[in-house]
């Protein structure tokens, strides 16, 4: 499918071919580029690991934009090229899961394996939307028009913008600060036990700088998406990634902590901040984004709907 753009080239014929494909790998490298931010996670990496997802987001774009003048030219073979784009693309989802579980040990609050999971995912449904954009902006242009193509393309950005990112805590719990409590040797947010706490100097440091936040959940399936391991350690991390926290390797009895009240399904956290700003971190938690591998709905279930059987 290479060979008839660059015969399109050589010929020095204004093609609207050209001006289509051209037009599809911009759309697509734009729609790229607004997915793409450094945040507090710091991960992409800069400069390199933007450099890596740049690079890829041109290749999507480009093998979108082409895969619609190759079809026109009936050229069936191009559908293999986006076969191995998706191969490439997944083995991208592996190299992000490996790079990050190797960080990961690394860190004094990890991230878990569900969050990073979470964003190799993420990494890998992107460059596929790349895909989408440049190929629905080339197909526009090719068949309507250059006009049609541009309209298509923003179309497309504004598609990619609202799927760039899920819900978070905010969607299914309510926070609420809670007081943390040092009872004897016990360690309480609010009215849910945490842990034990042995050492005095460790009970005097949690009472003076502790921090409880609580969470409630507003639906049956809240519950059950707070309950996951995943989405709790989801939680710790972003508080100590922002907050900060307060202690170093091998203090075990410091670490932040998520635990869960059986009874009613409300969640506490615990933790020991840098900075100790209680509002701050009630807005950091309501932002935690809800992975997709800790979401569960048990209301879906048949046996929930009333029904005798649930059909898959």
């Amino acid at each position: 499918m290479w060979e008839h753009l660059w015969t399109h080239l050589k010929s020095g014929q204004p093609h609207h071919v050209v001006y289509g494909i051209m037009l599809g790998v911009a759309f697509g490298l734009g729609s790229r580029l607004m997915m793409l931010r450094t945040d507090y996670r710091q991960y992409p990496t800069y400069p390199h690991g933007r450099i890596i997802h740049i690079s890829l987001g041109v290749i999507a774009a480009a093998l979108g934009a082409v895969a619609v003048p190759a079809l026109y030219k009936k050229d069936f073979t191009a559908i293999t090229f986006l076969t191995l784009a998706a191969q490439q693309f997944r083995d991208v989802r592996n190299m992000e899961r490996q790079t990050l579980s190797k960080i990961d040990s690394m860190e004094l609050v990890s991230r878990g394996s569900t969050y990073i999971e979470g964003i190799a995912m993420v990494f890998e449904g992107r460059n596929y939307l790349v895909i989408l954009t440049s190929l629905l902006t080339s197909l526009a242009s090719l068949s309507l028009g250059l006009p049609f193509g541009v309209v298509m393309g923003f179309l497309a950005l504004l598609l990619v913008y609202r799927l760039k990112s899920g819900k978070s805590l905010s969607h299914i719990a309510r926070a609420e600060i809670a007081d943390v409590k040092v009872d004897g040797p016990d360690l309480y947010v609010g009215d849910i036990y945490i842990m034990n706490v042995g050492l005095s100097s460790n009970q005097q440091i949690i009472s003076e700088r502790g921090l409880g936040i609580i969470l409630h959940p507003v639906n049956p399936n809240a519950k059950a998406t707070l309950s996951n391991l995943g989405q709790r350690q989801a939680i710790l991390f972003d508080l100590s990634t922002i907050l900060g926290v307060y202690r170093d390797d091998g203090e075990p009895a410091l670490v932040p902590m998520a635990k869960l009240d059986i009874k009613d399904g409300r969640l506490a956290v615990f933790l020991l901040p840098q900075e100790k700003d209680a509002e701050k971190a009630k807005a950091v938690v309501e932002r935690v984004p809800i992975l997709e591998s800790a979401v569960r709905m048990p209301t879906e279930a048949g046996v929930n709907r009333g029904k005798e059987r649930q059909h898959g």
